[in-house]
């Protein structure tokens, strides 16, 4: 059997199971770092809708008076993604914390056509609401990968005064220098993330979830991955791609704490990129993790929550 049948069989198994495991925070990885909890945590979970009518998922964790984290995940992935922080038990007594499936992923609403995904309104709008709608208090704005544009839709519509801090994670902040751009970040387009057909766009997501890590997850964790990436349809994905990204004069405006952190492997975007994005925004901080790829928040989880911890409590003291 070739690898990629053999790959599309296990997508194929893992279908009927997709829609189940969306609805649940996917178990911790035993692996550097994090320590598994004795028992999954509580978590409440909330439909908000946006001002066009989108249903947007939300799932609280932790302490509901601690300071307020929003997180908001990459390119196809789901608030899944954040389990290493919102299961982590020392986060989950200090601080309340959000995480969403941003519209057309995980258990959001995936309605069709280009204005729902293509203006960067909408995208602001839905942070806006979530923000409103639980009532989060100067929350500190964490955005994974593709949620920089997110985070610059929202600072380019709303300003910052609503927010005690924002945290990049291998973020996108610009697209205007190659250099930002890894080796792998072309697994973004029609050939991996956006192939045709089903044999394609399977084993292209396959590709570009491997290549997310540096050091990879295990098979238990990869398959709640690619689970809950395939719930981000072929058109949400196309609606995502090629939307402006330049937020150069907003950055340098902005009069806000911000951390910027970044995998020194990341083969998807480069530190080329953080450190554009440390040196646009005024007095940011930059903290490179040099054992990680794109997801240092999940590879070096135990240095990621403790920087996250003490960055919060730093802009954000206890009440």
């Amino acid at each position: 059997m070739s690898k990629h049948s053999a790959n599309r069989r296990h997508a194929i198994g893992l279908g009927a199971a997709a829609i189940g495991l969306a609805q649940l925070p996917v178990a911790p990885a035993q692996a550097q770092g994090a320590a598994a909890p004795a028992e999954r945590a509580a978590y409440r979970p909330r439909f908000i809708t946006s001002p066009d009518g989108v249903r947007l998922a939300t799932y609280e964790f932790g302490n509901p008076q601690g300071p307020a984290i929003l997180f908001l995940h990459g390119f196809a992935q789901a608030a899944l993604s954040w389990d290493r922080q919102l299961q982590d038990p020392q986060l989950s007594r200090a601080f309340r914390m959000v995480a969403i499936d941003l519209r057309g992923h995980g258990m959001s609403a995936k309605p069709e056509g280009d204005a729902y995904y293509k203006p960067g309104k909408v995208w602001a709008d839905d942070v806006r609401s979530v923000i409103s709608e639980l009532g989060l208090q100067r929350p500190v704005l964490v955005g994974w990968s593709y949620a920089g544009r997110v985070v610059g839709d929202y600072l380019t519509a709303h300003g910052a005064a609503a927010l005690a801090g924002i945290n990049y994670v291998d973020a996108s902040s610009s697209l205007g220098d190659p250099a930002f751009l890894g080796a792998d970040a072309g697994l973004l387009g029609p050939q991996a993330m956006l192939a045709p057909g089903i044999d394609g766009f399977v084993d292209g997501t396959i590709r570009f979830l491997r290549s997310c890590f540096a050091t990879q997850p295990d098979a238990s964790d990869f398959q709640t991955m690619l689970a809950f990436n395939m719930l981000a349809p072929h058109y949400v994905r196309a609606g995502l791609a090629g939307r402006p990204a330049d937020y150069a004069a907003v950055l340098k405006e902005l009069r806000l704490p911000v951390l910027v952190s970044h995998g020194e492997k990341d083969r998807i975007l480069t530190p080329a990129m953080a450190r554009f994005t440390a040196a646009t925004v005024p007095g940011a901080r930059l903290s490179l993790y040099p054992a990680s790829g794109h997801a240092p928040f999940w590879e070096e989880a135990s240095r990621y929550n403790r920087e996250l911890a003490e960055f919060v409590t730093q802009v954000q003291p206890a009440r």
